[in-house]
């Protein structure tokens, strides 16, 4: 079967041993708007914020994000197939800025993995993709640590997080954001941090 996304070019490729082939797309708001809208309106989803969205809705957000110098939207392909949304931004640009000591080489990072497909297994897919996405956050983007901020009551990602090596930092709370573009209501997050030498020994 052909790789759609073959023609589209990317900021990473990797190929992990026992896993696959995988590239980080930078995110086509139009193209990809369908299959975004389709995986953030479930219900395993409803921590990502945009359940209730139309597609055009989530089309705009993007499309706006693409205009920012300081958020950046990825898609994460395994084998030619969709296996993540990964957003990336500069934490003293956005609210989790307000929540903690930035240090230089931080970044921020959001991850939303793709729905499983009836009746299949993902055995070592989370790692997998996880080794792939750190090393494009902290080696090809040159940075020294990843934050990340789930909310607190998203158990699942964020004993996710800590199996990758992240450690804990503190519960905050995020301040609500409203924009012309984008509104984010205030949010109990649960931050964890991931250096570079943790992650690859350097």
């Amino acid at each position: 079967m052909s790789d759609p996304y073959a023609s589209r070019p990317a900021v990473h490729e990797q190929t992990v041993d026992g896993f696959g082939a995988v590239r980080v797309l930078p995110l086509d708001p139009a193209a990809d708007a369908p299959l975004l809208h389709r995986w953030v309106s479930e219900e395993r989803a409803v921590f990502w914020g945009m359940n209730g969205l139309t597609e055009q809705q989530v089309h705009e957000i993007y499309a706006h994000m693409a205009t920012l110098d300081t958020h950046h939207a990825y898609l994460v392909v395994k084998d030619g197939d969709p296996a993540a949304l990964l957003q990336t931004y500069e934490p003293e640009a956005d609210r989790v800025g307000e929540c903690y000591p930035v240090e230089p080489g931080d970044i921020g990072m959001h991850l939303l993995l793709a729905p499983a497909r009836p009746g299949g297994t993902r055995s070592g897919w989370t790692a997998g993709l996880a080794a792939v996405v750190a090393a494009y956050v902290l080696l090809v983007l040159d940075r020294r640590r990843v934050v990340v901020d789930p909310d607190v009551a998203n158990e699942k990602a964020i004993a996710r997080f800590l199996r990758q090596g992240f450690t804990a930092g503190p519960r905050v709370v995020l301040p609500e954001v409203d924009l012309p573009d984008v509104y984010l209501p205030e949010k109990r997050a649960q931050l964890a941090f991931l250096t570079r030498e943790v992650a690859f020994g350097g």
